[in-house]
């Protein structure tokens, strides 16, 4: 059945406060809704029972990672993006930055919401038993003023919490005491993204003198809720891990859950795996050192993540050209290593404004020559200088490069863009013919990805100092 858009009112007041207010006077009549990404698979299939939806979208107050001394809170409406995004996430709660990633695809990733991923309640998600497993608090929020309680006694059932008619979750606050912990996430599923998980687990712990330390583990799509598994943990935690201990826990997981079977798998099914995901846990945990800490960063990267703003923000600005691309890889610190650094360059280049690729072409020089026509720090002159090493000094093949230069800028009234390391000067001029035949839309973004790459190659040597 379709559902007709007639049918339903949504509203869209400006602050928490109003919404709760709102909800207060007419309790379980109208129904949040923030990314859509559930309400809306809901609607289109016509089983969305609410008529009144009220937008909490993007609320500043909702939308806010909070960084204290002794424990981290996300605001209910950050985005799985905001959440894989964010260092300390990724650094200290590992767990919960693996599940922002599996979820969904990178729309679902803008647009989906941790609150939105609590309140629904489904035993499948993939952030809930990292949530589980960190301890987290809830912060509800209503008319009535706050409450918090742990996120562990949230599920009362399939599909059911404790959150009032009239509340809403306002914050997820994190403990930040698991420094040298293992942490260990996995997903069973068709995929390691887009797809439902069949079983999932998120699990931590430590070794003390060999033994079993504060081992905490949560699973995913065994049971009607999402579930820790107490049981499990108190059989093993102060021993040492041999084959006995593991025979154990695999035991006892299977015994703690209540799986079903369903469209994508059977309860059979997903007991064997859960028994096999707790014995890999322990494996892995077993062989980890127990005093290896977090991994190193970079030498080069670590002080530049200390820096002042302005300070990082300059130190970098070399490797693109654009301001703004360095102010957001300086706001976007500390990044944990060049998987992280290359990722959040690429990420906010393609960001950016039309006018900041400008600003990042007109910081080179033209092929065949030394300098650009601008002022640009030495660095960069000296890294267009070696990317263009290979470019060769005949004369004949200069002035073809020259008068080739000369036609792209009448042609695009900007100077051309390649990344040249490892190109002779005669494969640059076979380039710079075939892209004169462009259109100047897709010319502007062939010259925008190889800006990128050269913005890649930059970073590699910059970490390298």
């Amino acid at each position: 059945m379709r559902s007709n858009p007639s049918d339903y009112e949504m509203v869209a007041p400006r602050t928490v406060h109003a919404i709760v207010s709102l909800m207060a006077e007419q309790p379980g009549v109208w129904m949040p809704i923030a990314g859509g990404t559930d309400v809306m698979v809901q609607y289109a299939a016509g089983k969305l029972a609410a008529r009144k939806l009220v937008s909490i979208w993007n609320l500043p107050e909702l939308r806010r990672i909070e960084v204290l001394p002794d424990e981290i809170r996300i605001g209910a409406g950050c985005t799985y993006t905001d959440l894989r995004r964010h260092g300390i996430i990724g650094r200290e709660f590992p767990l919960l930055a693996d599940a922002a990633r599996w979820t969904g695809g990178v729309a679902n990733q803008n647009r989906g919401t941790i609150g939105g991923n609590i309140v629904n309640a489904s035993p499948a998600a993939d952030s809930l038993p990292a949530l589980l497993v960190y301890g987290a608090d809830l912060l509800l929020v209503s008319v009535r003023g706050e409450r918090r309680l742990p996120y562990a006694s949230f599920h009362t059932g399939y599909k059911k919490t404790l959150l009032a008619p009239d509340e809403l979750v306002q914050e997820i606050c994190l403990p930040r005491n698991f420094a040298g912990y293992f942490h260990h996430a996995r997903k069973v599923g068709a995929r390691n993204a887009q797809a439902i998980s069949k079983v999932c687990i998120a699990a931590l712990g430590c070794l003390a003198e060999r033994a079993v330390h504060d081992v905490r583990i949560a699973l995913g799509s065994v049971a009607p809720v999402p579930l820790r598994l107490t049981e499990t943990e108190h059989a093993v935690n102060g021993k040492l891990i041999d084959s006995d201990l593991l025979q154990l826990a695999k035991r006892t997981a299977i015994a703690e859950i209540q799986p079903i079977d369903d469209i994508r798998s059977t309860a059979r099914y997903r007991a064997a795996v859960a028994g096999n995901l707790v014995v890999e846990f322990l494996n892995k945990l077993n062989s980890h050192r127990v005093n290896a800490g977090p991994k190193k960063e970079e030498g080069g990267l670590a002080r530049w993540n200390r820096l002042p703003a302005d300070q990082a923000m300059n130190a970098i600005l070399p490797c693109c050209g654009s301001n703004a691309w360095a102010r957001k890889m300086a706001a976007r610190r500390p990044l944990s290593d060049e998987t992280a650094l290359l990722a959040a360059s690429n990420e906010i280049w393609l960001g950016l404004a039309t006018s900041d690729w400008m600003e990042a072409f007109r910081s080179h020089p033209r092929i065949g020559e030394s300098r650009p026509a601008h002022s640009v720090p030495a660095q960069s002159v000296e890294w267009s200088a070696r990317e263009q090493s290979n470019v060769a000094e005949d004369a004949d093949l200069k002035a073809a490069l020259a008068e080739a230069n000369r036609e792209y800028e009448r042609r695009f009234n900007r100077i051309f863009i390649v990344c040249a390391t490892g190109k002779s000067a005669s494969e640059i001029l076979e380039i710079i013919r075939r892209r004169l035949n462009n259109d100047a839309d897709a010319e502007l973004h062939e010259a925008a990805e190889q800006q990128r790459q050269i913005t890649e190659l930059r970073l590699k040597k910059w970490l390298q100092g």
